[in-house]
């Protein structure tokens, strides 16, 4: 018996043979460690690329009773990412459930090793060690910025307080100007984005799509840096280039263009 980042105890089998992964950086996380486990994965889980196993919808909306059908040892969630409701019916059905609760990149160094090698029983994988050494040895930030990250519009939301994103920018040399706000991602008006007066926005493309085309628009005289998603919000092998990314993406000012259609991606 473990306790998962929650603090549930997760009977967890002696030997893991089959998982079903709920969160598209725990897939990827399974698959660049010990990819013959995973036998289930939702329609979001993008990476690796050419992933073959059983899609069981979103992580919003999985379809339990195929996930159960499945098999699976143990199920792998995220306390953000996947509602309550659809993981304790995996648990009444007889599935163990192990979610994760990542909010700092210290927390998702420790919590991916947890999870590989007591839930998993895998061994500490190489790139777990590389992305530890890539932010440990990060070169501290030349200078800081103050910045909004709008994560959707229409409405607009952006990354409030005490998220994973809003850790990693920090560690960039970013200041968030919501990370004090009680929400985790709060909507907030255009104008009041603007008002703010942020040296940066700071433009993710996903789980909104941010472009060049989509987003700069709507911040004139503010430079604004479109930024890769998977790599900001990922907590798994992106880990490893996650620092040198980013800071090169920070750095680009896009430029400013007209708007274009919207566009969504998935979630981390």
């Amino acid at each position: 018996m473990h306790e998962d980042d929650t603090g549930a105890r997760v009977a967890v089998p002696h030997r893991v043979r089959r998982v079903v992964s709920l969160v598209p950086s725990l897939t990827e996380t399974v698959a660049a460690t010990e990819p013959g486990l995973l036998v289930g994965a939702t329609d979001w889980c993008s990476h690796p690329e050419g992933l073959d196993v059983v899609r069981v919808r979103g992580t919003k909306n999985p379809d339990v009773d195929l996930v159960r059908d499945l098999r699976p040892d143990l199920v792998l969630a995220n306390a953000e990412e996947n509602r309550a409701c659809d993981l304790d019916a995996l648990r009444e059905a007889g599935v163990p459930v192990w979610v994760t609760d990542i909010r700092t990149v210290d927390r998702a160094l420790s919590s991916l090793r947890r999870l590989l090698t007591e839930a998993c029983g895998l061994p500490v994988p190489g790139w777990l060690v590389d992305a530890a050494d890539a932010w440990a040895s990060a070169p501290p930030p030349e200078r800081t910025r103050n910045a909004v990250v709008p994560i959707w519009r229409r409405p607009w939301m952006v990354v409030g307080g005490d998220t994973f994103a809003g850790d990693v920018l920090a560690r960039l040399g970013v200041v968030n100007l919501y990370a004090g706000h009680a929400d985790r991602y709060p909507k907030a008006p255009l104008d009041e984005l603007v008002g703010a007066a942020p040296d940066l926005v700071v433009l993710p493309d996903e789980p909104y799509r941010f472009t060049a085309d989509d987003g700069p628009e709507s911040f004139p005289g503010i430079p604004c840096a479109l930024v890769c998603g998977r790599h900001l919000t990922w907590y798994g092998p992106s880990l490893v280039t996650a620092p040198e990314v980013l800071r090169r993406q920070l750095a680009e000012e896009a430029p400013r263009r007209g708007p274009s259609s919207p566009g969504s991606r998935p979630s981390r």
